[in-house]
C-alpha cells in the first residue's frame, strides 16, 4: 500500500448511484448516476425505483469511476460503502454489490454513517477536518447538528430535526408554488429575484425556551401554504418570488442562528456544513457572514460534493484505512437508522485493519476474481 490509501467509495442510500475513489484526500473520480428525473413525476423518492435504478447503474458507474480514476481495481487498498441511514431497499444495493467487489478483489469492506460521510468529504476540498469540528448537515433527509471530535469514531449529536427536514420543506413549497421537484435549486433560483423581507414567515424553535440545537421546520411549510392559499382564494396574484425568497430566508437564518450559537456554546473555533441544501446560495452567504462576526472558520464544499456522492463515502473510508480502524465482516447488513453515533460499522472479531492481513477476506478471493 502506497503511503496514502486508494479507496473506492459506493453511495446508494437514496436516489444518486455514487462511486468515488480518493487517494488520501485526494479526489481522483466521482461518477454519478442520478435516478432523479424518474421520480420527479412522483413529487417525491419513490424507494422502489430508486433501488432499481441502482441495480442498473451499478457496474457501469464502478467501471466509469476506475477509468476517470486511471487505476485497476486489484490497486484498491479498499471498498467502503454507505451502511446507513438512508432508504432500506437502496442501501442494500450498494452494500451488496460492495460486498461482492471486496471479496472478489481480496480487499477489506468498510461499512460507513452517511451523516458522517457527508462531513469527511470536506477533507477533499480544504484539507484534514479540525478536531474538533462542528458540522451543520441539511438535506431532503435530515438536519443535524453533529460535533466531531474523531471523523472515524467520536461524532456526537448535538441537535436534529423533530418534523419536516429542510430539504423536506424546500420540495414541498416548490410542490404548492408549482415549481416541480426537486425543490431546493428551483426556490434558490426563483429567491434572487425576490425580496427576502417581503413576508414575515415564523422562525421555528428560536423561543427562550425552545430547544437551542433542534429544528423544526412543519409550522414554517404549514405557515407558507396558507399564506398562499389564502392568496389565491381572494384571486389575487401569488408573487412567487417574494414567497420563494422570504421563506429561503426564514429556513437559512435559523440554521445558520442555531449553529454559530452551537459553536460558541461548545468553544468550537470551525463549522462545516454539507448535505444538498448546502448547496444553497443563501444559506452559504448569511453562514459566512455570521461565523465572519463570530470568529468562526466556515468551511463548505463545493456545491457537488455537498450533494449525496461516492466520493465522501470513500473519503471516510480513506480515513478509516489511515488510522487503522477495524474493517467490516461479510455478515455486514443496511442499517436504515443507522446512528451518526456510529461512523462506521467494524467487524466484531476485528481490532486492527492492515491491508495486506485480513482474515475476513476468505482465501478464495486472494485469487482475485474480479476481471
Amino acid at each position: 500500500m502506497a503511503d496514502e490509501p486508494l479507496v473506492l467509495g459506493i453511495e446508494t442510500s437514496c436516489d444518486e448511484t455514487g462511486v468515488g475513489i480518493v487517494r488520501g484526500t485526494t479526489l481522483l473520480a466521482d461518477a454519478i448516476a442520478s435516478s432523479v428525473d424518474e421520480h420527479a413525476r412522483f413529487g417525491g423518492v419513490v424507494p422502489e425505483v430508486a433501488s432499481r435504478a441502482h441495480l442498473e447503474a451499478m457496474v457501469p458507474t464502478i467501471d466509469r469511476a476506475l477509468k476517470d480514476a486511471g487505476v485497476s481495481a486489484r490497486d484498491l487498498d479498499g471498498i467502503a460503502v454507505t451502511a446507513g441511514p438512508g432508504l432500506a431497499g437502496a442501501l442494500l444495493v450498494g452494500v451488496s454489490a460492495a460486498k461482492a467487489y471486496a471479496y472478489a478483489l481480496g480487499k477489506p469492506l468498510y461499512g460507513v454513517n452517511h451523516l458522517a460521510s457527508h462531513i469527511c468529504v470536506d477533507q477533499l476540498e480544504h484539507g484534514p477536518l479540525p478536531e474538533p469540528t462542528m458540522a451543520l448537515l441539511v438535506s431532503g433527509g435530515h438536519s443535524s447538528l453533529l460535533l466531531s471530535t474523531d471523523i472515524t469514531s467520536d461524532v456526537r449529536p448535538m441537535g436534529a430535526t423533530i418534523d419536516d427536514a429542510a430539504g423536506e420543506a424546500f420540495d414541498k413549497i416548490a410542490r404548492v408554488l408549482d415549481l416541480g421537484f426537486p425543490g431546493g435549486p428551483v426556490i434558490d433560483r426563483y429567491a434572487k429575484e425576490g425580496d427576502p423581507s417581503a413576508i414575515a414567515f415564523p422562525r421555528g424553535l428560536t423561543g427562550p425556551r425552545d430547544a437551542a440545537y433542534d429544528f423544526s421546520f412543519s409550522g414554517l411549510k404549514t405557515a407558507v401554504a396558507r399564506w398562499i392559499e389564502a392568496k389565491r382564494a381572494a384571486g389575487e396574484e401569488v408573487p412567487v418570488r417574494d414567497v420563494a425568497a422570504s421563506f429561503q430566508e426564514a429556513v437559512v437564518d435559523v440554521l445558520t442562528r442555531k449553529a454559530v450559537r452551537a459553536c460558541k456554546d461548545q468553544g468550537v473555533d470551525h463549522l462545516m456544513i454539507g448535505g444538498g441544501v448546502a448547496a444553497n446560495s443563501r444559506l452559504r452567504v448569511l453562514a459566512q457572514e455570521r461565523c465572519e462576526a463570530a470568529g468562526i472558520r466556515l468551511r463548505v464544499p463545493r456545491p457537488k460534493l455537498c450533494t449525496d456522492n461516492g466520493a465522501m463515502v470513500a473519503a471516510l473510508g480513506a480515513e478509516m484505512v489511515s488510522r487503522n480502524r477495524a474493517a467490516s465482516d461479510w455478515d455486514l447488513s443496511a442499517d436504515s437508522s443507522l446512528p451518526v453515533t456510529d461512523p462506521h460499522v467494524p467487524g466484531r472479531s476485528h481490532e486492527h485493519a492492515h491491508t495486506h492481513d485480513h482474515d475476513h477476506v476468505h482465501e478464495v478471493s486472494k485469487e482475485n476474481l474480479y476481471s
